[in-house]
């Protein structure tokens, strides 16, 4: 946030009129005075030939001066050339081609005299001259041949045209040749090599000439370059190694001159002009150039070095300036120095310019004519043209050297007096009338003007006049008596009035008197005293990101009498509001700042008297500009160090530096991270793979975000070698059951080490003494095929290039291709109670590969009424399932497969088993504690235990009963009793029972019920509830009697004792 001071034409509104405060009285128009030359063509005046020539003079004077002109000091009668002409109420000469003619013919020196009856003024003598563009003459150059690193120059010798053409060299393409400290263009235009290198030969080289007037480029003929080397291979790496030219077996060399010439030389400049000072050196390797003055320091105010330190200018030269210069040439085989003496001369300069002398009757004058230069220059005074030598003598004028005084002056000394004032490197020509008048003072201002002014500001009121003799003026307020003059005022001596600080007490009337002999005349002005213009609450410094939003305020206060107008400026120039902004009355708010929105915005508060500025800087954090010209150096076969210049910051410090390579053999035009640097350096070791042809760029990161990358640095190859890895992520696994794919990922540019990169692929089963198979191959995958189903083998993949094999590789384990899997075993299925049915399961006997899981589909049904399919999937680990039933009555259908990444293998089905009778285990628990029931089952106990009694007894007799015989089969062995009380249900659930009985009309009996108490076991280990379900195991209860000889065995039953018994 910043205050500033208006610029010095922000009150001009006070004046009455601009007169310097030290000008010389200018006569008024409407009196006679002699002419005065207002407005001249320049002294060497180059004109365009295609258009028509104008040669300006213009004066005043009263009554008008007439004009003529000399050419070549010689009368130039414009009446007799048709094509030439003169502007009415001017001297100014055109010269015409439309009707043809040629320019050149004109050419020459024109001085025009403007000449009243009063006397005669002289412009500058002004030499005409043609601008020239001559054609470049056509030569056959042959091919310049050179050993390399010798020095070269190539001469350009360009046609001599008219100014001087712009000289720059490019190839024949058009395209610029690349000027370094090794090769660079010297001031004269010529091309110089410090030493040749190899790549010179990859462009010609062509001078191009740009003409001022015609706007035109002429090409020279183009140069070919053929260099001849101890290496010729064109190794980019190589170019900016430090030992570049040893490696290209390229001898050292101590610097030499080769412009200028030898160990001295000598140089004269004009006072005023810029002088430079060059030189050029070859050497290997490349000198530097340092530049020193003998006794003393180069002025740093004005000396600025050129072409890579080869240039030395100083500008606007003075005397103090000259002395002994001395270029110095270094590399490190030594160095040479060339020492240049600066002469400075000057051509005549002004230090007391004639003024015009203005004087009445009786009066004394003089005329001053001071200059200098080097050499002195010579004064010549002329009267009305002529010189004064020549002119009728006067009594009243004395000639003293540089000064001609004047006495006693009458009508008859009214004259126009040229000094002419010259030595050998230019001439001043200035023209001072004396004009002698009688005339009463008079003033030039309006009258009764009214002035406004700012509150404690400086003020200047002006009363122009004239009177000869010069009146004297004198100043009043409000009418008082008292002359203005001291303290808070000051008068000049061209009457001028000055106050200091304006207060409010200084409103009022003022009035200024001129008088001389003749008489007085006065003039008025009125004073209003405002308040100023000031900014109360102004802008501030801010820093914003890219794409935020920024407000600044700028409050005013201002007099209620003047119109107030704010607006801002950018950078000093008008700002325009686009759509981004929005300008209202005390704020400006950018809207999405962009990095373009950086810089000064001044808020300019202004009224027609006044204004007040404050400056605030907007400061936009953005991503950094991009580093530059990357540079190799230290190259060595696995390292090289890279050097770069950092871009703009965008005032948000870079923190990181990634560097990036690209190779161009394997993935041409992709770019890697390489490296990452902290923001602090610039410069960085690199390590190296072998045998990758590399080429580098940075990138820039600060808090806002990456530069764009850098142009890429020059390309380096490093040698090759063995690989020293091998491919990584190394897999074995089956696309189909009968092969396994080997794959891997491939090494890349950087781990390739050399060229022809492969691999040698080997396999064989796993714990076998199979010798290894091996194939070699170029991609990224190899296909076993044949194979056994999901069977492991043991892989290795080992990298080998041209330069050799890569280490022993590590053994992985690999898999062929999988199949679907066989069901899974023992697949079982319980019901604990009405709610809940529980299913298990065994992994498969052959998986046929990596288990992914297991599919249960299910369904329920009840009769012939099913309802809808529910799939359920499981991890592989899982053997168990509990599922909770909707109803009780309902059956379930169940289907489990096992699944691997080929899909579901072989499904295995079972139903859960009909739910018992509801209503008998709701009546159960309540007939078991009837007393009649409990009498009924003592009676078929006490029954039952009568017939063993009498079956033991006719056993124990060897009787033999007339039974059936039956064949007796015992439970199998896949009808187990589960440690849990529970059965396990099968699809057999629903067979009869083997050993059911056979009635005795020869059919088999019906099966009984699951709930038949007849069945029940001795000491059985059926049990109920606490809800007076049954749980208990169902068994089926059989004797077998074994006999000796023909008995044959029969299953006693309650049936069979009665038969027996009758």
């Amino acid at each position: 946030m910043a205050r500033q001071q208006p610029p010095p034409w922000v009150h001009t509104a006070f004046l009455f009129c601009l007169l310097s405060l030290s000008g010389a009285i200018e006569i008024p128009m409407d009196l006679s005075q002699p002419p005065t030359i207002t407005k001249q063509s320049v002294k060497e005046h180059i004109v365009d030939p295609r258009d028509n020539i104008l040669i300006e003079c213009e004066a005043k004077g009263n009554p008008a001066p007439s004009f003529h002109w000399t050419r070549n000091s010689r009368f130039f009668n414009i009446a007799k050339d048709p094509r030439v002409s003169m502007r009415r109420r001017s001297g100014t000469l055109v010269i015409d081609f439309r009707s043809g003619g040629r320019p050149e013919e004109y050419e020459g020196e024109y001085q025009c005299f403007a000449r009243n009856k009063f006397g005669t003024a002289l412009s500058n003598r002004i030499r005409l001259q043609v601008s020239k563009s001559p054609l470049w003459p056509k030569e056959n150059l042959d091919p310049v041949v050179v050993q390399e690193g010798a020095p070269l120059t190539l001469q350009c010798n360009p046609p001599p045209g008219l100014p001087s053409p712009v000289i720059f060299w490019m190839s024949s393409s058009m395209e610029p040749i690349t000027q370094d400290k090794r090769v660079s263009q010297g001031h004269n235009g010529d091309l110089y090599f410090s030493n040749v290198m190899l790549q010179d030969m990859q462009t010609d080289y062509s001078c191009n000439a740009r003409f001022h007037f015609t706007h035109t480029i002429q090409q020279k003929n183009p140069f070919n370059l053929k260099v001849l080397t101890n290496h010729p291979y064109n190794d980019s790496s190589l170019r900016n190694h430090p030992d570049m030219y040893s490696a290209r077996g390229v001898a050292e060399r101590t610097p030499s001159f080769m412009y200028p010439q030898g160990t001295a030389s000598s140089q004269m400049v004009l006072r005023g002009m810029d002088l430079l000072l060059e030189c050029i050196a070859s050497g290997v390797p490349t000198p530097d150039i340092a530049w020193y003055k003998k006794g003393g320091d180069l002025p740093s105010d004005k000396a600025k070095f050129e072409n890579f330190n080869k240039a030395l200018r100083i500008t606007n030269v003075s005397e103090e300036d000259s002395g002994e210069y001395f270029c110095l040439a270094s590399n490190k085989m030594g160095s040479i120095r060339h020492t240049i003496s600066v002469r400075v001369k000057a051509a005549p300069y002004w230090l007391d310019e004639p003024k015009n002398l203005i004087l009445a009757p009786g009066e004394d004058g003089r005329l001053v004519c001071r200059a200098n230069g080097n050499p002195k220059p010579t004064v010549q005074w002329m009267v009305n043209g002529e010189p004064l030598q020549s002119a009728p003598p006067n009594p009243n004028r004395e000639v003293a050297g540089d000064t001609i005084i004047f006495r006693d002056t009458q009508i008859s000394s009214r004259a126009v007096y040229q000094c002419n004032t010259s030595n050998e490197h230019g001439y001043l020509l200035a023209n001072a009338f004396v004009s002698v008048l009688d005339v009463p003072p008079r003033m030039l201002s309006p009258r009764n003007q009214l002035i406004r002014v700012i509150l404690y500001n400086r003020t200047r009121l002006d009363c122009p006049f004239f009177g000869s003799p010069i009146p004297t003026l004198r100043w009043f307020k409000n009418g008082q008596g008292s002359n203005l003059d001291g303290g808070n005022y000051h008068v000049y001596e061209n009457g001028s009035l000055e106050i200091k600080m304006i207060r409010k007490e200084d409103q009022g009337i003022y009035t200024c008197v001129a008088t001389n002999i003749l008489g007085k005349a006065e003039n008025q002005v009125r004073l209003e005293v405002k308040d100023p213009t000031r900014i109360y609450r102004m802008p501030e410094d801010q820093v914003a990101k890219r794409g935020t939003t920024v407000q600044l305020e700028c409050r005013v206060k201002h007099d209620p009498s003047l119109k107030l107008t704010v607006y801002w400026l950018k950078d000093d120039e008008p700002l325009y509001v686009g759509n981004r902004m929005k300008k209202e009355e005390d704020s400006l708010t950018i809207f999405g700042v962009a990095e373009r929105d950086q810089g000064s915005y001044t808020c300019v508060a202004s009224t027609e008297l006044d204004q007040d500025l404050a400056k605030a800087y907007l400061t936009v954090l953005g991503r950094p500009d991009r580093p530059r010209d990357l540079e190799l150096t230290d190259l060595a076969e696995r390292s090289v160090r890279l050097t770069w210049i950092p871009g703009d910051d965008n005032n948000s410090p870079i923190t990181d530096y990634v560097v990036q390579f690209e190779e161009d053999q394997f993935q041409p035009g992709v770019w890697h991270d390489h490296s990452k640097f902290p923001g602090s350096v610039n410069s960085a070791i690199l390590q190296l793979s072998p045998y990758v042809n590399y080429q580098f760029r940075v990138i820039a990161i600060n808090e806002v975000g990456s530069s764009h990358p850098s142009l890429p640095s020059e390309r380096y190859r490093t040698s090759g070698a063995p690989p020293e890895s091998n491919p990584s992520d190394v897999k074995g696994e089956g696309t189909r059951k009968n092969n396994m794919e080997i794959t891997w990922t491939p090494m890349n540019a950087t781990s390739a080490f050399g060229p022809n990169l492969r691999y040698i692929v080997k396999w064989r089963r796993r714990e076998t003494r199979e010798t290894w198979n091996n194939v070699t191959v170029w991609g990224s995958r190899y296909v076993v095929g044949q194979t056994p189903v999901y069977v492991p083998y043991e892989i290795r993949v080992q990298a080998e290039n041209d330069f050799g094999k890569g280490p022993e590789p590590d053994t992985v384990i690999g898999y062929s291709g999988e199949d679907l899997p066989s069901a899974p075993r023992r697949f079982r299925v319980r019901q604990p109670n009405l709610e809940t049915i529980n299913l298990e399961w065994d992994h498969p006997e052959h998986p046929n590969g990596i288990l992914t899981g297991y599919t249960l589909k299910y369904v329920a049904f009840n009769g012939t009424k099913v309802g809808k399919q529910i799939v359920e999937n499981f991890s592989p680990n899982q053997t168990k399932f509990t599922m909770q039933r909707a109803d009780p009555v309902s059956r379930y259908r169940f289907s489990l497969s096992a699944r691997t990444q080929v899909g579901s293998g072989e499904a295995v089905t079972e139903e859960s088993p009909a739910p018992p009778n509801e209503a008998y285990t709701n009546n159960q628990a309540d007939i078991a504690t009837q007393g009649w029931f409990i009498g009924l089952m003592c009676a078929v106990a006490l029954l039952v235990l009568t017939l063993l009694i009498v079956c033991f007894i006719k056993r124990s007799r060897g009787g033999k009963y007339p039974v059936r015989e039956k064949k007796d089969v015992p439970l199998g062995p896949e009808d187990p009793k589960e440690e849990d009380g529970s059965f396990d249900y099968s699809d057999e659930d629903n067979k009869p029972l083997q050993g059911s009985q056979t009635s005795l009309d020869g059919t088999i009996k019906q099966q009984e019920s699951d709930d038949s108490l007849v069945d029940y076991g001795e000491g059985g280990e059926g049990q109920f509830n606490e809800d007076g379900s049954f749980i208990g195991q169902y068994t089926v209860k059989k004797d077998k009697e074994e006999t000796e000889g023909n008995e044959s065995s029969e299953a006693t039953s309650p049936v069979n004792a009665i038969y027996s018994l009758a």
